[in-house]
């Protein structure tokens, strides 16, 4: 026989709510982003050398400074990769567990990445990616039409997308009672 409290002589704590699919669904979309973002950052790696040669081959007269500054540039675009593949796994945890804070969270991050994706991106010439344009510098990068084709245009779209679908399914109604379940079960264990 059960009893619905315990021997110490406490309440059972309440009952959390089954995840929904709909979560359930968000949750493997997060993961889905992380590793796309994961194959993008060894893709980066792997054309370091190229984007390097690039430079040389397009600003020959380089100083040591200039040359530093894209070190840096390299640098700096390689652990906001890390931190974006972090984001999307802590994303995916939080949400999982139902924090209504990641929920939100994860919309305003998905705000910043439909403004990015508008923001940065790749400029043409005759099929080959010449150059990128960040924050008004303009940067080369690839002369690869497959490697620009990828970095440049289909893995931000492809990511957006995921992340559209993730907050779509966040919000819907079943998702919505569910996070609201996990604020009510947060406020009855500390009263």
């Amino acid at each position: 026989m059960s009893q619905p409290y315990p021997s110490s002589g406490q309440p059972a704590e309440p009952r959390r709510p089954a995840v929904p699919v709909p979560v359930r669904s968000a949750v493997t979309f997060m993961y889905v982003g992380a590793a796309v973002s994961t194959v993008t950052l060894i893709i980066a790696l792997a054309l370091i050398p190229g984007i390097k040669a690039a430079l040389r081959t397009a600003h020959p007269g380089l100083t040591a400074a200039q040359a530093g500054d894209a070190n840096t540039l390299i640098t700096v675009a390689m652990v906001f990769g890390l931190a974006v593949i972090a984001a999307w796994l802590w994303m995916a945890q939080a949400n999982g567990q139902g924090k209504n804070w990641a929920r939100i969270l994860c919309t305003v991050l998905f705000g910043l990445a439909t403004l990015e994706l508008i923001r940065v991106r790749p400029q043409y010439r005759g099929g080959y990616v010449a150059r990128f344009v960040i924050g008004g510098h303009v940067y080369p990068v690839i002369h690869s039409a497959l490697g620009a084709m990828v970095l440049g245009l289909i893995v931000p779209v492809l990511l957006w997308l995921t992340g559209l679908a993730v907050v779509w399914l966040l919000w819907r109604p079943a998702c919505s009672a569910f996070f609201r379940g996990r604020v009510s079960l947060a406020r009855a264990a500390v009263s």
